[in-house]
């Protein structure tokens, strides 16, 4: 593609540049990322979840603690 001022383009010009750049962030926005199901995407955030160890305390009672203290 030749480089042009946008200052040169014709109103047609401008408004296909335009359009192409709209539909190629559009085509980004609306492809996949993941060729995983919905299943398997389920499965995975449960295996990698986080799970504090037993008898830590809870968010609440720690913000409870740093008001207080």
């Amino acid at each position: 593609m030749v480089s042009q001022r946008v200052a040169d383009l014709s109103l047609d010009e401008l408004n296909q540049l335009i359009d192409d750049a709209i539909d190629r962030r559009l085509q980004a926005l609306l492809k996949p990322e993941s060729t995983q199901s919905h299943g398997e995407l389920l499965e995975e955030l449960d295996r990698l979840r986080f799970t504090p160890p037993e008898g830590t305390k809870s968010t609440l009672a720690m913000l409870r603690e740093d008001r207080d203290a």
